[in-house]
């Protein structure tokens, strides 16, 4: 499950939940926040594996792309010292390999970037998830201070329970 619907139902929960009498203060199904908090915390690493994944991912393609640059490199070197024996094919040689290799670090340059694009947009709405988990944690909690700050200004205090008779 998605963690803003999560942080949604937490919300709802304290915002719907009943009021104790004569206080600011709500009463909640520890059980129902409970449970939203395990779902949370199942949810929240998957995005974490998700986001780890996209790393380990980009990395074997820079990876990749490097070990192809260093084939078609040493390929062009194969190829200019088998041409070396006659000045003009060297030359030659030496200006298609150079061709080789601007080409290889070009394209190899462009899949990094589009890679290190792909992968910072993954992280960056993974980072305005947790933004608006963090952002909704902190109003619950404002509001929770709130209304403790509330019940001492008005001088209530929360009821006490009697205990249960053992008979």
């Amino acid at each position: 499950m998605d963690v803003l619907v999560l942080i949604d139902k937490l919300d709802d929960l304290v915002h719907n939940a009943k009021q104790v009498p004569l206080t600011d203060q709500v009463r909640v199904d520890k059980e129902e926040i409970y449970d939203i908090l395990d779902q949370m915390r199942a949810t929240i690493p998957e995005e974490i594996k998700q986001a780890r994944w996209i790393v380990k991912e980009r990395q074997e393609m820079l990876a990749e792309a490097k070990r192809e640059c260093d084939r078609v490199l040493q390929e062009a070197r194969e190829q200019a010292v088998r041409e070396a024996s006659q000045t003009e094919i060297v030359k030659i040689a030496e200006r298609q390999a150079q061709e080789i290799i601007d080409d290889a670090r070009r394209q190899a340059r462009e899949m990094r970037l589009e890679i290190e694009d792909w992968a910072d947009g993954i992280l960056s709405t993974l980072e305005v998830n947790l933004d608006k988990f963090l952002a909704a944690v902190r109003r619950g909690r404002e509001r929770l201070h709130e209304r403790s700050q509330e019940t001492v200004v008005a001088g209530v205090g929360p009821e006490l329970e009697e205990p249960e008779s053992y008979t």
